[in-house]
């Protein structure tokens, strides 16, 4: 089931994007690049993408049909195309100049068998950027498997569990090393993200990992599972208005050896 949301991811917009922007500042442009963004999402930053590097080739992929719907509202540039795809079923041999994604892997298991599909995907010399949301110890993202696994929940998801594939700034490191990216670059950094109250949180979270919650429950179940996240998630949240949301995130770029 898709339950992507453009309209409810999108609220948050301003926020969302300047972690793109500063993994754009990592990639090294090139002439008549070939480019694919994995996990595009409504498309508006791989068109920015597109347009800022001054790309021949551009391939947008996302597994939801309702985003592929908006990306491709407005009339595409020379060079830039979505198409419906997954990142698990992503493979290439050497065909790429750059393969960049935004805020997706951490919807997909076992990153180090990842970069090494992705590596295999690049020609000598490409690149790989992306950054992965990494929130999976902070109570609004640990919260949702609490409920879940809670009475009356628990007979819904059927021994379902959300995967938490995310890995530590240094695991990545090694990751990249270990397939043959020689020097890369993997930062931390906490995006201070200020919502004008804690409730916001909630409103956040229904944009992005509640979804894969919603598409295990029917519309009245998520109803009340939202509500029970609400209920128990904004007492143990400050009640400062504005409201502080310190969202962290991990950014890496690598670069495949040049061939000698």
């Amino acid at each position: 089931m898709d339950t992507w949301n453009p309209s409810q991811y999108e609220k948050f917009q301003q926020e969302r994007e300047q972690p793109f922007f500063d993994l754009l500042a990592l990639i090294q442009p090139a002439p008549s690049m070939r480019v694919v963004d994995l996990g595009c999402g409504a498309g508006h930053l791989t068109r920015r993408l597109h347009q800022v590097l001054h790309l021949a080739d551009t391939t947008g992929v996302d597994r939801s049909a309702r985003m592929l719907e908006v990306a491709q509202r407005d009339p595409l540039p020379t060079g830039l195309r979505f198409e419906a795809g997954t990142i698990e079923s992503f493979a290439a041999d050497g065909i790429y100049d750059l393969i960049v994604s935004n805020a997706a892997f951490h919807w997909v298991e076992d990153h180090p068998a990842l970069i090494r599909r992705l590596f295999a995907a690049l020609r000598a010399g490409g690149q790989l950027a992306f950054q992965v949301p990494a929130m999976h110890h902070a109570i609004s993202h640990t919260l949702p498997d609490e409920i879940a696994r809670s009475k009356p929940f628990v007979e819904a998801f059927a021994g379902w569990r959300r995967p938490q594939p995310v890995l530590e700034p240094e695991e990545y490191a090694r990751a990249l090393f270990r397939v043959g990216f020689a020097q890369p670059k993997v930062r931390a950094v906490i995006y201070p993200h200020v919502l004008a109250d804690r409730e916001q949180v909630v409103e956040w979270m229904k944009g992005s990992l509640l979804t894969e919650y919603e598409k295990h429950l029917t519309p009245e179940q998520f109803a009340s599972f939202t509500a029970a996240y609400r209920d128990r998630l904004i007492p143990l949240l400050d009640p400062d208005r504005p409201f502080l949301f310190p969202f962290k995130r991990i950014l890496c770029w690598g670069r495949k050896a040049r061939e000698s």
